[in-house]
């Protein structure tokens, strides 16, 4: 049986506060790799109002490195959570006429089981012990995570990045779960390009001397190697454009060329500021397992693109940005493309934008249009229309 904690929601000076809230799931479960995994721990926060009926649920799925906490305060902080321009009352993701749920995803380290997480068997971190997931394992926890909160089907889900994966996963796995489904800034595979990304990321943790296998905790974390990681990441998130205008060849500190090894240029520094405060907030292992969860992803395996959709019962929002050159505008036409292929209702929007990929994480009020619109136009038609 599962265990539910207590869930906090107040207003402090104008601010929302909330809590995140966890749950134990005790029975085993069956990753897509044949691995068994338990128990299981989910950290998830809520916003909003469930209604009587439980129709107006929406599930909000985050990118690699997010967390449960989408919107609003936790006590104490001075920043909200990482999609509080979205998710509150009259915005995108409108708290006053919707219920959200934001788990983190399996194999993260901010409260749901993870490599960080001490396996009972052993009392101690799993490690590389922890079995590598994918992103359907992630989304089959969410499914056990509506299944303890009593609701039978979404409005709709949405994610960006990462978080649009698993959106796109849940129309396929899960298709009688919901009405909709909402992919920001996604794709249908990882390509060549995207993986060679990760694995040179991958590859710059491993070499760290301090990773030592996978088996750092209670010793010194790879410093070192997670925030070049992170470094050579965040250039791929940023588009030629936006960091032209936000440093050019700008120096630091500086008024003239060093003539040495050392730091001339301000985007050297942001790039080392980047990767240092990552290493704070992230773990190590978790950055491997995540990377090649995503590496792994691919809805077609083999098949026909066309033919993977065919079972498709959701409508489909799809949003691109014309900037993102890691998940390409062309990669969600793509998808939209064999969408329509199976007469699926699919709306597709591509927003002008020089943010790059952090665009789905900026770009709040082109967003904020289309999704709202969106959403009610879903409402309509397939609950309130469904019911009269």
């Amino acid at each position: 049986m599962p265990n539910q904690g207590c869930r906090k929601r107040l207003s402090v000076s104008n601010k929302t506060v909330v809590q995140t809230q966890y749950v134990t799931f005790s029975d085993d479960i069956t990753l897509k790799s044949g691995a068994r995994l338990g128990p299981v721990t989910v950290a998830y926060e809520t916003y909003g109002q469930l209604n009587t009926e439980k129709s107006n649920a929406i599930l909000i799925l985050h990118a690699f490195t997010g967390d449960a906490h989408a919107a609003f305060y936790h006590e104490g902080a001075k920043d909200p959570g990482w999609w509080d321009a979205m998710i509150g009352p009259g915005k995108a993701f409108d708290t006053n006429k919707y219920f959200f749920i934001c788990p983190n995803v399996l194999g993260s380290c901010k409260g749901t089981t993870g490599p960080m997480s001490v396996d009972p068997k052993t009392a101690k971190p799993y490690g590389l012990t922890f079995p590598v997931i994918t992103i359907e394992d992630m989304v089959d926890v969410q499914k056990h995570l509506l299944d303890h909160l009593g609701i039978k089907k979404l409005l709709s889900c949405a994610g960006g990045s990462m978080g649009g994966m698993q959106a796109m996963t849940w129309a396929l796995r899960y298709p009688e779960m919901l009405h909709s489904s909402i992919v920001i800034a996604a794709c249908h595979r990882h390509t060549a390009q995207q993986i060679a990304f990760h694995e040179v990321g991958r590859q710059a943790v491993m070499a760290d001397p301090d990773w030592k296998g996978g088996n750092y905790y209670g010793t010194t974390v790879p410093a070192s190697g997670l925030s070049l990681a992170r470094m050579i990441g965040h250039i791929t998130y940023m588009s030629w454009m936006s960091m032209e205008q936000k440093f050019g060849r700008k120096l630091r500190d500086k008024d003239k060329l060093g003539y040495d090894l050392s730091k001339d240029f301000e985007v050297q520094s942001y790039l080392e500021y980047r990767g240092k405060s990552f290493v704070d907030r992230f773990d190590a292992n978790s950055y491997l397992y995540l990377t090649k969860a995503m590496d792994y992803f691919d809805l077609a395996e083999g098949r026909k693109l066309g033919e993977v959709f065919q079972d498709v019962k959701a409508d489909l929002l799809v949003i691109s940005f014309t900037s993102d050159w890691l998940y390409p505008s062309s990669q969600s036409q793509e998808m939209v493309r064999a969408l329509k292929a199976n007469d699926v209702d699919v709306s597709y929007v591509e927003i002008k934008s020089d943010y790059g990929h952090d665009a789905f994480l900026v770009e709040f009020e082109d967003q904020t249009r289309v999704i709202s619109n969106y959403l009610a136009k879903v409402q309509k038609e397939r609950v309130l229309g469904r019911n009269l």
